[in-house]
């Protein structure tokens, strides 16, 4: 059986997140959208093949509940993405679901006994991950831990959270639910209801709420971000020009490749684009377009130059798909300037 994703509008509204990356290769709980679809394809012995949209989260339900009405109108409480708020609003429930998808019949690597943990039996650790004198709770949600990662002492976490293959939690680090720490990221401070894509960095103090922050990001120390209005009012998010609420909280979505400076403190509903390098005198605007640099355009040739550093600081390198990605996103935006 083969599965193909099918991309729709949602590429459009889910900008910036997909200005550089299919919809299928967002993550969302453990596992980005594509790697749960191939785990689902193995698990489940269907002769057909099926096409199933990108936007639909994947779990085991609603999996079968796609197969059960092929060809049909799909039931409402298949939940389809349409805006970047809905990932870290969804993301508790996609951690559980990729909790039991990928720990089903598993066994968890043994912990070091410096730890303390409430509810041991959600926990996964995978192998060669190291924890020590951390506190983990997975009363109200599981906590796995990927291969080679590292939670480093005086750790609190509360589930549901994820830290990915390879990634570090740093020092004292205060974690809540629905978190989301991607492979190969640094992570540090106090972190809610967020995710991480890959390859990014919030290294150090500062508060990250209900945000989504894409790959090959970093935020400078002591960045934080407000996610609730002071007026208690709704958040609203400008996308494509459209005005979208999450309801009453609401933090920072930031675009792949996308750095701020130190101590930056950005505002309730703020999106920053594609490869901005953001710094700024107070607040920096709600919405930052891509190849932003201060207050100019980035030069393009400076863009990748930058990016080519921080990808050596990871051991890794641009690819020819990358840099070709890039340009047709900043002669577009050129185009419209």
């Amino acid at each position: 059986m083969k599965i193909h994703l099918t991309e729709d509008k949602a590429a459009q509204t889910l900008r910036p997140l997909t200005s550089t990356k299919a919809v299928a290769d967002l993550r969302i709980g453990i596992l980005t959208i594509r790697e749960k679809w191939a785990l689902l394809a193995k698990k489940m012995n269907l002769q057909q093949d099926v096409s199933i949209s990108s936007a639909i989260v994947p779990s085991l339900k609603n999996f079968r509940l796609i197969i059960k009405n092929a060809g049909k109108t799909m039931p409402d409480e298949i939940p389809l993405l349409q805006f970047p708020y809905h990932l870290y609003q969804w993301n508790a429930q996609a951690i559980a679901d990729d909790f039991e998808l990928l720990t089903e019949g598993r066994t968890s690597a043994k912990m070091d006994l410096s730890n303390s943990v409430i509810c041991p039996e959600n926990v996964f650790i995978e192998e060669g991950a190291v924890l020590s004198f951390s506190i983990i709770n997975a009363s109200q949600g599981p906590v796995y831990i990927g291969k080679n990662a590292e939670v480093m002492e005086g750790s609190l976490i509360r589930g549901p959270f994820s830290l990915g293959e390879n990634s570090v939690l740093k020092m004292g680090s205060k974690i809540y639910g629905g978190t989301t720490i991607g492979p190969n990221c640094v992570a540090a401070g106090e972190i809610k209801n967020s995710i991480l894509s890959g390859y990014s960095n919030k290294a150090h103090d500062g508060y990250l709420g209900d945000s989504v922050i894409g790959e090959w990001c970093n935020l400078g120390a002591g960045t934080s971000n407000s996610n609730v209005k002071n007026s208690a009012a709704d958040v609203h998010y400008n996308i494509q020009e459209e005005t979208y609420s999450p309801g009453m909280k609401g933090g920072l979505i930031m675009g792949d490749y996308s750095r701020c400076a130190i101590n930056t403190s950005f505002n309730t509903g703020t999106i920053a684009g594609v490869c901005c390098n953001i710094f700024a005198d107070g607040f920096p605007p709600k919405y930052i377009p891509d190849f932003t640099w201060g207050d100019k355009t980035y030069i393009f040739e400076k863009a990748i130059r930058d990016i080519i550093n921080w990808k050596k600081l990871k051991q890794c390198t641009i690819t020819p798909e990358e840099i070709t990605t890039l340009e047709l996103l900043y002669k577009s935006q050129q185009h419209h300037a």
